[in-house]
């Protein structure tokens, strides 16, 4: 199973959970706040906005379906202007209401029911996006990532890296269990107007299995065909 990215005490990112089923609402409140996260919670739309006033959260998680103001309303008001991410929450799976979230301004959908460890791994997907200030450190896995010290740590052992080999694995750990293409590492890592050749992205890789003495590659797969994609092993 796909492990999520982590901060190690969480402090300083806030969480705001809106739903008016208290099972849930308990659920991922005890779930958050055992992840380091600082907690508030709302049972419906205007009680959400207010509490947002004064805790001022990074993340909300919105229940779309809450009588009187629904979710899709308080997400506009909530990110009217406010630096704020928002992930919505919906037992519905139809493309349209997907689309009708995210046009909006939310930032992620999950459908109901779902799994603590997707919905957190979203949250710091969301909050490397948004809020990177909030996690110069980040542990994933084996891995530890400082981002001031720009520095890799696997299995607790510091990675002698050059500067391009540690914003490569960075970003390939930033994605860990997807697959990404060589163009599109190119462009992250390198830069839109990297004028060399794909080949490069072969070097740095082999590179880094040395150090990180993947000479199975289990660590960092090549899927054939595709790109690469990093494994937590």
């Amino acid at each position: 199973m796909m492990q999520p990215p982590t901060k190690p005490s969480g402090q300083g990112i806030k969480v705001l959970i809106v739903d008016d089923e208290p099972n849930i609402v308990q659920f991922l409140e005890l779930g958050l706040l055992n992840e380091g996260f600082q907690v508030a919670s709302a049972q419906d739309g205007p009680e959400a906005l207010a509490v947002a006033e004064t805790f001022v959260p990074h993340v909300v998680i919105l229940d779309v379906m809450m009588p009187g103001m629904d979710g899709y309303e308080v997400c506009r008001k909530l990110k009217d202007g406010k630096p704020v991410a928002v992930i919505m929450l919906t037992a519905k799976e139809h493309v349209d209401d997907r689309v009708r979230g995210l046009s909006i301004g939310a930032d992620d959908y999950m459908p109901k029911p779902f799994s603590f460890e997707e919905l957190l791994a979203r949250i710091q997907a969301r909050i490397r996006n948004q809020f990177p200030q909030l996690l110069d450190e980040v542990s994933i896995g084996p891995f530890t990532v400082d981002a001031v010290r720009k520095e890799l740590r696997y299995h607790g052992r510091p990675l002698e890296l050059s500067p391009t080999e540690f914003e490569l694995l960075k970003h390939l750990l930033f994605h860990h269990g997807y697959v990404l293409s060589k163009s599109a590492i190119l462009d992250q890592v390198w830069g839109y107007d990297f004028g060399g050749e794909e080949n490069i992205v072969e070097v740095y890789i082999r590179s880094l299995r040395d150090k990180l003495n993947d000479r199975e590659h289990r660590v960092i797969r090549t899927i054939r065909g595709a790109g690469y994609r990093v494994d937590l092993v």
